[in-house]
C-alpha cells in the first residue's frame, strides 16, 4: 500500500521543469512589442514564470505578466508556439506564446512599465527579430509571426525550431 509519504517522495524525485508564458503585441505596422528588462542585457517578450505552484495556467500567466509589466489588461489570443528550451545552469523550459493582438490607436500610449523589472520598450519589425532576441526566442517569436500570417499553429519547438522539421 502506497502512503501519503511514499507519494510525497516520489513527486519531490521526478525531473523538473520550468514553464513560461508571453504574449506577441504588434502595432497596426506588423512590428513587435519588446520590453528592456534591467535584470538582463537585452530584449525579451512581455511574458514570465507561470505560477504553477498557484495553480496559475500558462494562459492565465501570460496575461497576468502582461499586466504587470505593460499595465494592458487584455485578453489573451490562441496559442501561437509551444517551445521546450534545454538550458545550461536550469532545468528545460516549456515556454508558451500566445497571440497578444494588435494594439488599436491610442493604446500604446497608455503602457506603464513595471519599474521593478523594466528599462524601456519599443516596437520591432520582423527583420529586426534576430539581431533583438538571438537564440530560441527570436526563433519562437518570428514561428509565432508566421502562425499569425498562414494561419497556422500551434507550433511545436524544441529550442525556438519546428519539432517536425517544417
Amino acid at each position: 500500500m502506497t502512503t501519503p509519504s511514499d507519494y510525497a517522495t516520489y513527486i519531490a524525485g521526478l525531473p523538473r521543469v520550468l514553464s513560461g508564458a508571453a504574449v506577441l503585441l504588434r502595432d497596426a505596422e506588423g512590428r513587435v512589442l519588446l520590453v528592456e528588462p534591467n535584470y538582463r542585457p537585452g530584449w525579451g517578450l512581455p511574458g514570465g514564470t507561470v505560477e504553477s505552484e498557484d495553480g496559475e495556467t500558462p494562459r492565465q500567466g501570460a496575461r497576468r505578466e502582461t499586466a504587470e509589466e505593460l499595465g494592458l489588461d487584455r485578453p489573451v489570443g490562441r496559442l501561437l508556439a509551444v517551445d521546450w528550451v534545454p538550458g545550461a545552469g536550469r532545468p528545460p523550459l516549456v515556454a508558451y506564446l500566445y497571440d497578444g493582438g494588435v494594439l488599436a490607436p491610442g493604446e500604446a500610449e497608455r503602457i506603464r512599465l513595471q519599474e521593478e523589472e523594466l528599462l524601456s520598450w519599443r516596437f520591432f519589425a520582423p527583420d529586426e527579430i534576430p539581431a533583438a532576441l538571438p537564440g530560441a526566442t527570436g526563433r519562437r517569436v518570428l514561428a509565432g509571426l508566421r502562425a499569425l500570417a498562414e494561419d497556422a499553429g500551434p507550433y511545436e519547438l524544441e529550442d525556438g525550431h519546428r519539432a517536425d522539421g517544417g
